[in-house]
This record gives C-alpha cells, sequence and structure tokens, in this order.
C-alpha cells in the first residue's frame, strides 16, 4: 500500500496507517535427472548370453576380418580401453583388436546388432523409471530426462535415485548411471561423470565449478571443428571460454556462440517433453563394396523405403511431406538432396517413387560426374505428423 504524502490535497497523513507486510515467494527449486544406460546394447549381450562376460565386446557390423564398413555401435567398457567407442569405424575396431591381441591381451568379441530385443528391453525399463518419476522425456533408446521439482530437496532425489537404481539392476540385471541437476545440461553432464554405475549431484550453486575445469568438447554442441578452432585460440577447458564475452562468442560462432554462452555458465531452460515427436525417421546402409550397380542401389533403396515404412508405422507417424536422399561416395564425400512433397502422406508407393527419383541422378553425371562409387546410402523423411 502507498502511503499518502502530505502534497497530496485531500489525503491527510495519518501515522496509524501501516503498510501491509511483504509477502516472501520462495523460488521453486528445478531439479531435473539424466538416466543413461550403462553400454546399453553391449550389456543387454553380456546378460542374455554367459560367454560374452568378461571378455571385450563390440555389437556393430561385421568386421570381415578387417574389411568389414559399418560401425560399432556399442562397446562394452573392456573393448572401450582398447580404443573402441561408439561410431568407431568396424575396420579400425578390428586393428585395434589385433593390436590387443598380439600384445597379449584378449581380442574383441564382435555381435551383430539386434535392435528389436534392445527396443523391447528400452520399453521394460522406461516402465520402471515412470513408476519412480511420473514426468520423463526418453531422449533415446537408453537415456532419459526427468522433472523431479516436486520433491523436497536434493537429497530426497538422490535417495530416490539410488532406489530406482537398484530397481533397474534388480528386474533387468542392467546398470544405469544418473546425474542430478538444476537442468537438463548439469544432469546430462553429470550422469557421464562416473559411469557405469554411477550417481552424481551437482546443486544449482555448485553447477558452474563444476563446469569450470572439464573439456570444451563435454559441452553439449561443441563438435571437433569448434573444439580444434576453439583450441588454437588457446581454449581448452570451460573456463578458459568463459573469459570470452558473448559479443566474442558470437562473432565466433554465430547464433550458437550465445548458446555456449549460457552453456558454459551453466544456464539451460530447456523444458521436459513428455511426448516429444521424432522429427525425422530415416534408415541408412553401407555395402560390402563400393559399387555403381544400378541394381544393388536401387535394390537397397527400396528396403530403405520399406524399413522407414515400417518405423513410421511404429512411431504412430501418420504422414511425412519430406524425402531426404543421403549418398557418401568411395571418398567419403557425403551430398543430400531433399524434395518436399506438395502434400503430407504415409504412401509407400509415393516415398519409393521419390526416393527413385532422387537417387538416379547419381547413376549418371547429374550429380555424379566423377562416376565414383558410392559406400553408403540414406533415407530419411521429414515434417512429420
Amino acid at each position: 500500500m502507498k502511503r499518502p504524502s502530505t502534497n497530496e490535497p485531500g489525503l491527510p497523513f495519518d501515522d496509524s496507517v501501516t503498510a501491509p507486510p511483504v509477502v516472501q515467494y520462495q523460488k521453486t527449486t528445478r531439479i531435473i535427472i539424466h538416466l543413461d544406460m550403462d553400454a546399453f546394447f553391449a550389456a543387454i549381450e553380456e546378460r542374455d548370453t554367459p560367454a560374452f562376460r568378461g571378455v571385450p565386446l563390440v555389437v556393430g557390423a561385421d568386421p570381415l576380418g578387417g574389411k568389414g564398413r559399418g560401425v560399432a555401435s556399442t562397446s562394452n567398457y573392456l573393448a572401450r580401453a582398447y580404443g573402441i567407442h561408439s561410431a568407431t569405424p568396424i575396420s579400425i575396431a578390428w586393428r585395434l583388436s589385433e593390436t590387443a591381441r598380439r600384445a597379449g591381451k584378449p581380442p574383441v568379441t564382435f555381435v551383430s546388432v539386434d535392435m528389436p530385443k534392445y527396443a523391447r528391453v528400452s520399453d521394460d525399463v522406461m516402465r520402471i523409471v515412470r513408476r519412480f518419476i511420473p514426468k520423463i522425456e526418453q531422449a533415446s533408446i537408453d537415456e532419459a530426462y526427468g522433472d523431479v521439482s516436486w520433491m523436497k530437496s536434493y537429497e530426497e532425489v538422490e535417495e530416490v535415485c539410488g532406489l530406482l537404481k537398484q530397481e533397474i539392476h534388480a528386474q533387468q540385471r542392467l546398470t544405469a548411471s544418473i546425474g542430478i541437476g538444476p537442468n537438463k545440461l548439469i544432469a546430462k553432464i553429470a550422469s557421464g561423470w562416473r559411469k557405469p554405475n554411477g550417481l552424481t549431484l551437482v546443486r544449482e550453486e555448485e553447477a558452474e565449478a563444476f563446469l569450470a575445469p572439464l573439456s570444451i568438447r563435454d559441452i553439449p554442441g561443441v563438435g571437433p571443428k569448434t573444439e580444434d578452432m576453439l583450441k588454437r585460440k588457446g581454449i581448452r577447458i570451460v573456463a578458459d571460454l568463459r573469459t570470452l564475452t558473448v559479443q566474442q562468442l558470437e562473432v565466433l560462432l554465430g547464433k550458437r556462440g550465445l548458446d555456449l554462452y549460457a552453456k558454459v555458465r551453466a544456464r539451460d531452460d530447456s523444458p521436459i517433453e513428455e511426448h516429444a515427436e521424432p522429427q525425422s525417421i530415416g534408415e541408412q546402409e553401407t555395402f560390402e563394396s563400393d559399387t555403381l550397380d544400378s541394381h544393388i542401389l536401387l535394390t537397397q533403396l527400396d528396403e530403405l523405403v520399406g524399413g522407414v515404412i515400417d518405423r513410421l508405422q511404429h512411431e504412430g507417424v501418420h504422414s511425412f511431406q519430406t524425402v531426404v536422399l543421403t549418398v557418401r561416395f568411395a571418398d567419403f564425400s557425403t551430398t543430400s538432396r531433399t524434395r518436399t512433397l506438395p502434400m503430407a502422406t504415409n504412401e509407400r508407393g509415393l516415398l519409393r517413387r521419390e526416393a527413385m527419383k532422387l537417387m538416379l541422378p547419381f547413376l549418371d553425371r547429374r550429380e555424379n560426374p566423377s562416376r565414383k562409387h558410392i559406400r553408403l546410402i540414406g533415407l530419411r523423411v521429414q515434417k512429420l505428423c
């Protein structure tokens, strides 16, 4: 209430009039968790096949004695000690395994991907998570964010997350690592802090200090090219990056610089999206041998069309409007071509026709003047309904 002034006519000064007490509103503490299953595909294979336990294991493409193509999808921690990680080319994974074998260490066991099995286990794990944390965002097949701001304290969250980890292990015989923080950014980085089977809590007041000594590459969105560019300027850890002003980062990285300025200061207000829709759905295939054989290429393209349609149905997506074809040549140069349809559709025949239209120019000099052989093709649909 405004105290009347003696200078205002008709409002006599009255010492008996007192302002009401100021109401103090308590800020609601935001607490987010990030759950990440440990070496998920490899851990499932170890669980289901006793012979795989205690040996370096890679789930991915067939290495074909070092001549294989494709990549490692997941490696267990023993294989990671050899330098094999997710997305390592399978031929390199084979060579690293052979190097270890010649040094007297156990060679890597290579296992093919069984995605239907992993998807079933993922569904079971997420059902367990929802029993403990009703509001979650499944970020991928093996990770999820949860909003636990309704809990009374970080200590309560930590206790519940410990029980959640125990329940996942009891029911699925798998381990998970969980990060707890004031936002999705901190929670995600924290979940990787003590892997495997870790539980890391970072309070809001600790977040900036937690980030300061980390490599700039630990910040989501900083890829190899950005890392190299910043390292050339003497910027290697988050504390170094904080010395740059927002204007300097914007000059260096454009709009991404503004986002990075906030992230290195532990700021992130992105919400938990309980029913986040997929932005795109796609399939790709790496050929055993680089090829320009139109029969091989178009047959494989037709299989990709079928795979995309099956995934659309599985995800409950009713239609798409944009078709994207990606071609990677033998020299690893990669080109994508896009076609947006006048109307959304879910017809396999129409997707096949549009994919063929995008593919055919790569078989002649329109998109492939040097007649380079093709290593990989990918098909993706966007603008999903």
